[in-house]
Order: structure tokens, then C-alpha cells, then sequence
């Protein structure tokens, strides 16, 4: 498991010696190369380095237990002893993890959230608005920053179909089990008669990249303007602030008309743009990884059925790893981290085996 980890951290030293080689330093070219090149290593390197260190310090430690004829020293010897397995054992635990952000590709600090409605009509429209509030109000808990995006709404006040940006430390590792079908059990506002309907939404989960993760040339762009639509008064029903962005090569086509201005429109689009070709690219990627994990993450299909919440219950159940909880008015008050980190154990669990 720690294989990686041990070529890392013997490459991290040899730049050490490096850096200190006279010869190397009077090339400054090859300094910054190396100094950055150290600067990413270092991450696990140095935490790697200490978990070295402790299983010398526990052996010297054994060796002392064994050899130690009086009763008082060996007892002081073997305290001492189990506070650094403890260490050793944290300090495992958190390359652990390193290992997992690395394999799984959770070290994005933004992402970008796609919500439609699904089969349902207008209580689908609702059921999206629905969960586009508690994401929001998961973001705020956690102290993420939340921008949306896009959003088409519907008369009743629902969303036909919402996107949304979140960014912050721990959203994509969060959020990136958040793709798929999420189905809902209640008797909607618009129902006279009292009876449950079943409906659906569609969320895909994008992670937005640098702009160095995907070039986008502006010759593969066809921009069109448009009237934008929804809220905003006589501005942006008179104005042509909406952007529609087609990127040729690929077909993908990214409308925003959430701002009054053209400019930030187009800016926004971009950017949805630039995630759902990074997606593009993560999911062949995605496709060549070990089937156990692609069981839990899905194929990116967004009919997949991932989630129930089931409001006369109070239920609410993710069938990919058969959780199920009875605090769906919490969940929807934005309390979802029983839900995402049951998810990443769970991932975490097979990636780590996969290592193994």
C-alpha cells in the first residue's frame, strides 16, 4: 500500500541533496524546477518521513522492553511504547487518506452542480428547487462559498433545471457522490385529493478545473446571444444579456442567463463549459478503474436511482450502499453529512483494498 508513498519520499530526499549540491544551485532554472517539483512531494513526503521515524522508534522501543531486567524501567519502556503505536496508527490512518484523495481524485476545491428536473411534471420542478436549497444550505453549514449559476424556472416556483458552483476545502470530497437519480415520495402542493406521487431529479456532479486542466480554444466556439428569461424585470426580458455557448469539436452546448450582463453571462458559461469537458475527460478515465468503485460512484448515468426521500416516512435511503435514515426534515435543512461520509468511507474502504 505504502509503495507509492516510499518512491515519493525517496525522491523527495534526493532533491533534498540536490538543493544542496553547489553545482545544482548556480542553475536557477533547475533550482525553481526542483523547489517546486519538492513542494508537491512534501504533502506526503514529510508525513510519510515522520511514520518512518516512529517504526524505528518502536522497534528501539521493543528491543528495550525485551532486554529490560528492572521492573520499573521496563514498565516506564512499555507506556511509552503503546503512546507511539497510538501515534504510528494516527499517523497511518492520515496517509491512509492521502492515498484515497490521491486515488480518487477528491483534491478539487470547487465544483460545479447540475440539477434537472425528471419525470414528475411541476412536482419535479418543486423536488429540484428542493434540493438545490439543501445544497445550499449544506454549503453555508460548512462554510463552502455557493454561486449560482444558471437557473430556468417554472410558474409555480420550481426549477425546470439549476446549476450552481461550490467552493471550498472538503466540497468535491463531499459532493462527489451527489451524481444520479434522486427520487421523492410525498403528496405534492398541487395534489387536492392527498395521494403520494412519485417523482424524479437528475444531479451531476462536476469538478470545476484550472484553467490549465482544459484548453479551450476560441475557434471551437459558436457564441450565440438571447433574451434572458425568468425573473429580473423589464431589463432582462428586453435585453439580449443571455449567452448560449456551443463547443464545436464535442457538441456541448452551455446556455447562462442568470446575470443582466452579457459579459458575466458569458463568463459563467465558460466555466460550466470547461467542467463538463473535464468531466468528459474524468470519465474515461473513470471507466478504466476497478469495477467494485464504479459500482458505488455509477457510470455518470443521470437516470441511475441513487437516492429515495420519502416524506411521509420521514425516510430517506441511499441504495448504493443501503442507508437508511429517519431525519429527512433534517436533510433537507442542508444535514448531510451522515450521508456523504458514509459515502466516502465506504469508497474509501474499496479504493484502499484496490491498493492493496
Amino acid at each position: 500500500m505504502f509503495e507509492k508513498l516510499q518512491a515519493d519520499y525517496q525522491r523527495f530526499q534526493e532533491i533534498e541533496r540536490c538543493l544542496l549540491d553547489p553545482e545544482v544551485t548556480a542553475d536557477a532554472a533547475r533550482v525553481a524546477a526542483l523547489s517546486r517539483e519538492r513542494g508537491t512531494l512534501a504533502k506526503v513526503a514529510i508525513p510519510y518521513g515522520r511514520y518512518l521515524d516512529l517504526n524505528r522508534q518502536i522497534a528501539e522501543a521493543e528491543q528495550l522492553c525485551a532486554n529490560e531486567a528492572d521492573f520499573e524501567m521496563r514498565s516506564y519502556a512499555e507506556a511509552e511504547l503503546e503512546q507511539l503505536r497510538a501515534r504510528r496508527r494516527q499517523e497511518g490512518e492520515e496517509l491512509r487518506d492521502m492515498l484515497y484523495d490521491r486515488r480518487a481524485g477528491t483534491g478539487h476545491a470547487a465544483l460545479i452542480v447540475e440539477i434537472r428536473a425528471g419525470t414528475g411534471g411541476d412536482e419535479a420542478a418543486l423536488f429540484a428547487r428542493d434540493l438545490f436549497e439543501m445544497y445550499r444550505k449544506f454549503a453555508e453549514q460548512m462554510g463552502w462559498k455557493f454561486e449560482t449559476l444558471d437557473l430556468e424556472p417554472t410558474e409555480l416556483a420550481g426549477f425546470r433545471e439549476v446549476s450552481f458552483s461550490v467552493t471550498g476545502e472538503g466540497a468535491f470530497r463531499h459532493l462527489q457522490f451527489e451524481s444520479g437519480g434522486h427520487r421523492v415520495q410525498r403528496v405534492p402542493e398541487t395534489e387536492a385529493q392527498g395521494r403520494i406521487h412519485t417523482s424524479a431529479a437528475t444531479v451531476a456532479v462536476l469538478p470545476e478545473p484550472e484553467d490549465v486542466d482544459v484548453v479551450i480554444r476560441p475557434e471551437d466556439l459558436l457564441i450565440d446571444v438571447m433574451r434572458s428569461g425568468g425573473p429580473g424585470g423589464q431589463h432582462q426580458n428586453k435585453t439580449e444579456s443571455g449567452v448560449r455557448i456551443t463547443h464545436l469539436p464535442t457538441g456541448l452546448v452551455v446556455n447562462c442567463r442568470d446575470e443582466r450582463s452579457q459579459h458575466k453571462n458569458k463568463t459563467k458559461a465558460l466555466r460550466i463549459l470547461r467542467s463538463r469537458l473535464f468531466e468528459q475527460i474524468k470519465e474515461t478515465a473513470r471507466s478504466e478503474r476497478d469495477q467494485t468503485r464504479r459500482a458505488l460512484i455509477g457510470s455518470g448515468d443521470r437516470s441511475q436511482r441513487v437516492r429515495t426521500y420519502n416524506f411521509p416516512q420521514n425516510r430517506v435511503t441511499d441504495h448504493r450502499i443501503g442507508l437508511t435514515l429517519y431525519n429527512l426534515d433534517q436533510v433537507m435543512q442542508g444535514n448531510l453529512l451522515p450521508l456523504t461520509t458514509a459515502l466516502i468511507e465506504h469508497d474509501r474502504r474499496l479504493v484502499l483494498e484496490s491498493l492493496v
